[in-house]
């Protein structure tokens, strides 16, 4: 069977630092200058019936904010908007009959209104979450039983497979694609660089550490046992292994690739949180500066504490 599987991308040139892609289990020893390349991208499963789509980009007031040099992530800057990326590829929102969400956050969420004859599905966790709930999903029953390493699934389409993978967030969940002999993964920010990944290290950003572990160990033996190209949301290693069909080989991690030239900005005094995109504006708080706030003092939208948070 052979799927179609494109990136639709939105993003570019950014970075993330070695303690926030690694950091999860402890941050010790793991140096903030060294940076690995950023970028938004989600993901395009044309079946050849139908079009679905893996995460749905950014809404339109999305804050991408600036490069400074105390950011432990900068997503990149903006190459378009979410549907101009689509349109490039080819398709129409309308074209569009099932959306999968790996996760809430609004990278990931951000244009749900924008296909009118889609499906949304995701897990029951997500679906009561203040992004996802008014939009009416279908909850996922994962009711297929388990998918190799995974203890459960839910088919969507021949060769499409969805799969709790709980931690990141406690609804969070991956999509496997079966193509051409290939096992496509395509992950709710698992990682966010390939090099954890391969150096088994979990991001700073989990609901779940327990969980995020766990779902890390499964990904893991998944890719040690079968030929699995690994696409992510944050990284254009992502795009290279869709590219070049490049499957994980975790005794050989490919060579890394440094961030270009980072061009630091000044700050605005505008925060952005850098796991929901909560834009904290001093101007919309009686003025109080973003580092006057109490050190408990936590993001209304998804509560990450202030250490989550990248100047603008």
């Amino acid at each position: 069977m052979s799927i179609k599987i494109l990136p639709v991308r939105f993003a570019e040139n950014g970075f993330m630092t070695r303690p926030f892609a690694l950091g999860g289990e402890g941050e010790d020893g793991l140096d903030p200058a060294v940076k690995y390349r950023s970028c938004l991208q989600n993901w395009v499963v044309d079946t050849g019936s139908e079009v679905i789509l893996v995460d749905t980009g950014v809404p339109e007031s999305f804050p991408f904010g600036a490069p400074t040099p105390d950011a432990t992530i900068y997503v990149g800057s903006k190459i378009k908007p979410y549907i101009e990326a689509l349109a490039d590829l080819g398709y129409r929102p309308e074209q569009v009959s099932k959306i999968l969400i790996t996760h809430k956050h609004a990278d990931h969420t951000g244009k749900l209104d924008a296909f009118p004859n889609a499906e949304i599905i995701c897990s029951a966790d997500e679906a009561a979450s203040d992004e996802i709930k008014p939009f009416h999903p279908t909850v996922a029953t994962f009711q297929d039983g388990p998918y190799h390493e995974f203890p459960a699934s839910q088919r969507i389409a021949d060769g499409v497979t969805y799969i709790p993978a709980r931690g990141h967030t406690t609804g969070n969940c991956i999509v496997v694609v079966e193509s051409d002999g290939l096992f496509y993964m395509i992950h709710g920010d698992v990682t966010y660089t390939d090099v954890a990944l391969y150096e088994n290290k979990l991001s700073v950003v989990y609901e779940d550490l327990a969980a995020a572990r766990e779902t890390l160990d499964r990904v893991r033996a998944f890719c040690a046992a079968r030929p699995t190209v690994y696409l992510g949301t944050h990284t254009p290693e992502a795009l290279e292994s869709l590219e070049a069909k490049r499957v994980v080989d975790l005794s050989n991690p490919p060579a890394v690739i440094p961030p270009g030239e980072i061009i630091f900005k000044t700050a605005t005094g505008k925060y952005v949180c850098s796991v929901c995109g909560y834009v904290y504006d001093p101007a919309e708080h009686d003025g109080v500066p973003f580092e006057n706030l109490p050190a408990d003092w936590r993001c209304p939208r998804c509560k990450q504490p202030k250490e989550k948070f990248n100047p603008a």
